[in-house]
């Protein structure tokens, strides 16, 4: 009898205790079902998170992460009457090449070589090491007595008195290449040194067939492609915006003014004669319009520089903005057996390409798309997992004749977002897991992947069989 009570009480000791188990198991799928569906917040990444998913980024999706990229959609082929060897167009908020002709042509760049120059400085003002109120002295080899033959010139004397901002001016309006010897002895104490500078910052940029053998572009040993000189040209526009306003936007010059004179020249007659040649001490103000001949001739044009040298016929980086959406194009070795002719084929292909460009595309943006997803995670040490998108282009850009049809061409386009209703198991960082994708009229504009955040481990057993239950919450 004793041993059947006790084998009563065993029995039900382990009824009890399996009871309570299942019961613990029940509250931990009741927990996890609840915890699994709703939406916490997650805590930002750790700085080493961060870095491994950018780093992931940039491996996956090399392409995206470019300054310029081609379409992610195939359009109609341009036919453009561009007079130009070699040319480039591209829009500076997406990167997106939408023309070229010959792009990979290794052509002396001229004074568009004076990008490179304001690139440089402009880091070094980024950094804090100089200001644009900077007195910058002027050595003997920057004088505008001693340039190269039929340089263009500020017009830099002995002993005159110039700001880093004049001279910036001087060298975007001008072209001023006693400018650029001035600036390069400033920055870097030397004409040697500031080419190491500007060629280490173009190779930086990935720039292979770019380089740089002086800082005026006089020389026909200096080299780049169209395709390169406007990556050179977009990442200096991202980086430095205010300088197309303050330096490449300005209609003319004039220099040296009163405040420029040497104390030795102030009592001095302003009037010159330069018919001997350029005079060490320059007294006289002389004004000179800005190379760009499209500023007052092409609606939103703003910038940016032009290029001759006999070796590179007649060249010319150009920014045009409308409405927020910027286009820069590069044409080199333009055609012209004199300025005039090279001026007028310089303003033909930038109006031609420009005006095609605006024409065609339209930007469109849904910043609230290109967001981070939360979605349910299951058999995990975590609950949810986040999704973010691989990379976030600024805007989309839409060819008109895709949405030409509609009153609103912009409300034609469609945005969906695709993912799992959840994941479950360990989570890799940078796994694809879904993806954004814009559309019109049933054509592809672009996918975006989702991608997952964080590395985030399988949890253990017990868990994984309660998730095993709760996950049939999420499908109802």
């Amino acid at each position: 009898m004793k041993f059947l009570k006790d084998k009563s009480i065993q029995v039900k000791v382990s009824v009890f205790t399996v009871g309570i188990i299942f019961a613990v198991f029940l509250f931990t799928v009741a927990i996890r079902a609840v915890q699994i569906k709703k939406n916490n917040s997650f805590e930002p990444l750790s700085q080493n998170q961060a870095e491994t998913l950018e780093a992931i980024k940039k491996s996956s999706y090399p392409e995206q992460y470019k300054t310029l990229k081609k379409l992610p959609y195939n359009t109609t082929d341009v036919k453009l009457n561009v007079k130009a060897e070699s040319a480039i167009l591209v829009n500076t908020n997406t990167g997106n090449i939408v023309y070229e002709k010959n792009a990979d042509q290794v052509i002396p760049p001229a004074s568009l070589t004076k990008i490179a120059v304001m690139f440089v400085v402009g880091k070094e003002i980024e950094s804090g090491k100089v200001s644009l109120d900077d007195i910058v002295p002027l050595s003997e080899s920057s004088w505008a007595c001693n340039m190269m033959p039929h340089s263009s010139l500020m017009f830099l004397g002995k002993n005159q008195i110039v700001t880093l901002r004049e001279l910036l001016t001087g060298l975007s309006v001008c072209s001023g290449n006693d400018a650029s010897y001035a600036i390069a002895e400033y920055i870097s104490g030397g004409m040697e040194e500031f080419l190491d500078r500007m060629n280490f910052e173009v190779k930086n940029l990935g720039l292979e067939k770019t380089h740089f053998v002086e800082a005026s572009g006089y020389s026909e040993e200096n080299t780049t492609t169209a395709r390169e000189m406007a990556v050179l040209c977009t990442e200096y526009i991202l980086r430095f915006p205010h300088f197309i306003k303050e330096f490449h936007s300005v209609l003319d010059f004039s220099y040296p003014k009163e405040h420029n004179l040497a104390p030795e020249d102030k009592n001095k007659a302003r009037s010159q004669d330069f018919s001997n040649g350029i005079p060490q001490n320059i007294t006289m103000q002389i004004t000179q319009k800005n190379t760009n001949p499209l500023l007052l001739e092409l609606e939103g044009c703003d910038g940016l520089k032009t290029g001759f040298i006999e070796e590179s016929g007649y060249n010319l980086a150009l920014t045009v903005i409308r409405n927020g959406m910027r286009f820069l194009s590069v044409t080199l070795k333009g055609p012209g057996k004199n300025l005039i002719e090279g001026q007028e084929g310089r303003k033909a292909d930038g109006k031609e390409i420009m005006e095609w460009a605006f024409k065609t595309f339209v930007e469109y943006k849904n910043p609230y798309i290109l967001r981070d997803y939360s979605i349910p995670l299951v058999k995990a040490k975590r609950t949810r997992s986040i999704l973010t998108p691989a990379y976030k282009p600024k805007a989309l850009l839409v060819p008109f004749y895709m949405i030409k049809e509609s009153p609103d061409p912009l409300s034609e386009i469609k945005t969906d977002v695709e993912f799992p209703k959840y994941i479950s198991g360990k989570v890799e960082a940078g796994t694809e897991f879904g993806k954004i994708i814009y559309s019109v009229n049933g054509i592809i504009l672009e996918e975006i992947p989702l991608i997952a955040d964080r590395t985030i481990e399988k949890s253990n057993f017990f868990i994984s069989i309660a998730d095993s239950l709760a996950q049939f919450s999420l499908l109802f």
